[in-house]
Formats: C-alpha cells, structure tokens, sequence
C-alpha cells in the first residue's frame, strides 16, 4: 500500500489487542503525520485523529486511504 504524510485514511483493524479507548478509534479517520521503522522490517504510520487531535502509530496495513 501507498500511503503518504498528510493522507486521510481510516483504521480498518488492529492487529493485537488494544486498550478500550484504542479500540473505539476503529472505523475513525485520522491523517498521516510521519511514518516509523517499527521493529527493523514492518512501517508504522503516526496519524492523528481529526476529532480530537489524538495521536498514535498503526501499521500500515491496519489503515486504508479515504478520499
């Protein structure tokens, strides 16, 4: 997947098991701020929510770019 720095996309899944408040971030749309090397092979991107300005990594494949 593609993305880039200052893309909207929405969390699609996550992949382990998350806090609650996390967890409520499913289905959301945040915009890409950076991206990561997370553990020398797999990209996290930090995205920030645009509701409350909340900010966090994903990996890629947990997010999907919105129009």
């Amino acid at each position: 997947m593609d993305l880039e720095i200052g893309q909207r996309v929405q969390v699609r899944r996550m992949r382990d098991r998350v806090a609650k408040s996390l967890a409520e971030r499913l289905g959301e749309i945040a915009v890409i701020k950076d991206f990561k090397v997370l553990d020398g092979q797999n990209i996290g991107a930090l995205v920030s929510f645009e509701a409350d300005d909340f900010t966090t990594w994903f990996f890629e494949d947990e997010l999907r770019p919105v129009d």
